[in-house]
């Protein structure tokens, strides 16, 4: 646009604030939020307006024209604004514990306690008998010293807090010893090495890579060491000329020196995995009985429940980590114990536990019955312009470092032809999200992460997608 034709913009046509406040869709809009706010997007919409006049676009040729597109303009803007921004997604990854989708989805009695607890008081620091203060730890240690044999618990809020309180209430200004083939590192650059040097121990590394021997962990005692710490590598695993100590001599050692040995077992298993036809992952009652002093691993992976890190072992260690300053920081809320708890109690009927627990259910659930979900979803597809379709094999893993080099078998909805980033793009952005993964030239929907609520949700986005 020349200079001249700036000059002849006509702005006054433009509507002033108060006269789109006096809009009825305006105070319409002014029972789901404030005037203040509204006014404030009305600005901004003014100024999109202005704008745009200047840059030659067609907005509106009257006033009444420009009063619309602003109205309009303000509804857009508050809904984007009252859209929660934490929300439901389709998982059509086939990574079963997604990290980046939140990890397990909790079983429909935790959402139901959650619910419960949420919305009305709670005696999450209660005793109930005396009436007196209790502890909000005891909501679950029963269960959890009852399914893994320990003599006491405590929560933390993740299993990166439950290492840390360990190593600080154990070794702070002290010495842990730790295998260097076990310094693992875990999602999001966080590396236990890291976790430690936070924890105020000081690592001392012993053994090599992939050779670690029970000498190594005695020539490195001395008066100054507070902890040996034992680290599952869940998330990879050494393989070929290796050795490493078993947990068993670690305890005889370390009762034999008077120095406490930790594991920190990342996921955390409670139930043998082998009975459901899934590979073996140590048990949390196996490094128990095996004498470990203290035991750390996650609530959300596995287990199957709410964020949080879960400490159970020998009751004077989980004592002394209980009164350290750092558990009232890292502590968890009533509803991470409301979903811990419900979680926790389905482990006590291992018959109907793979039925009521979503994660396992996935985990182990037939390829024919993901054969049935996917010619289901097919149908409901129908017709794609310009793309095909077709059932293929696929590999499902169970994410968030469990089982690391375990793939399961699975089926999957591969799409081809089109503009297949494009689909994947508007599959993200429907509602709800789809997340689902491409591989070369083909768009994946992997449906042993699809429930069959949601086999409709999907059908329906592609199709109209493709409308």
């Amino acid at each position: 646009m020349n200079g001249d034709s700036k000059k002849n913009i006509n702005y006054s046509i433009i509507p002033g604030v108060d006269g789109v406040l006096n809009e009825q869709a305006i105070q319409t809009l002014s029972k789901r939020c404030g005037m203040s706010v509204l006014t404030d997007m009305i600005r901004q919409a003014i100024d999109r307006v202005r704008g745009m006049m200047r840059d030659g676009e067609a907005v509106g040729a009257s006033r009444e024209a420009l009063t619309e597109w602003i109205v309009a303009d303000v509804q857009s803007q508050l809904a984007n604004q009252l859209a929660p921004n934490l929300r439901r997604v389709v998982n059509a990854t086939g990574v079963i514990l997604h990290t980046n989708l939140g990890r397990a989805p909790l079983p429909d009695v935790a959402v139901k306690h959650v619910v419960d607890i949420a919305g009305s008081y709670s005696n999450l620091e209660l005793d109930l008998e005396t009436g007196q203060r209790g502890s909000r730890t005891t909501l679950v240690e029963k269960l959890l010293c009852e399914l893994t044999g320990a003599e006491a618990a405590a929560i933390a809020n993740n299993n990166a807090a439950a290492v840390l309180l360990t190593l600080n209430t154990l070794a702070g200004g002290k010495e842990a010893i730790v295998s260097r083939g076990q310094l693992v590192e875990i999602g999001g650059s966080f590396r236990i090495p890291d976790i430690m040097s936070r924890s105020g121990a000081q690592l001392v590394e012993v053994g090599t890579t992939n050779r670690t021997h029970l000498s190594d962990y005695e020539n490195a005692l001395t008066e100054n060491t507070g902890v040996m710490l034992a680290v599952h590598p869940s998330n990879y695993k050494v393989m070929g000329f290796t050795a490493e100590v078993a947990l068993e001599d670690m305890v005889v050692l370390g009762r034999q020196r008077g120095v406490p040995v930790a594991h920190d077992l990342g996921g955390g298993v409670l139930v043998n995995l082998r009975d459901y036809g899934l590979p073996y992952e140590p048990l949390v009652s196996d490094s128990i009985s095996s004498g470990a002093d203290v035991v750390m691993f996650s609530g959300d992976k596995v287990l199957g429940g709410p964020q949080c890190g879960i400490i159970v072992g020998k009751q004077n260690v989980v004592e002394q980590i209980r009164k350290n300053p750092l558990m009232r920081a890292l502590r968890c809320g009533k509803l991470t114990y409301a979903a811990l708890e419900a979680t926790l109690k389905l482990f006590l009927n291992p018959e109907a536990l793979v039925r009521e627990h979503p994660t396992l259910r996935m985990l182990t659930e037939p390829v024919t019955m993901l054969e049935r979900r996917g010619q289901k979803l097919l149908r409901m597809i129908g017709e794609l312009e310009g793309f095909t379709y077709e059932l293929v094999d696929s590999d499902a893993q169970t994410g968030s470092g469990a089982l690391p080099l375990e793939n399961i078998p699975s089926i999957a909805v591969a799409i081809s032809g089109g503009d297949i980033l494009s689909l994947s793009n508007a599959l993200r952005r429907y509602d709800p999200p789809i997340i689902c993964y491409v591989r070369g030239d083909q768009l994946f929907l992997d449906l042993r992460t699809i429930r069959d609520d949601e086999v409709s949700i999907v059908g329906d986005a592609v199709r109209r997608i493709d409308e």
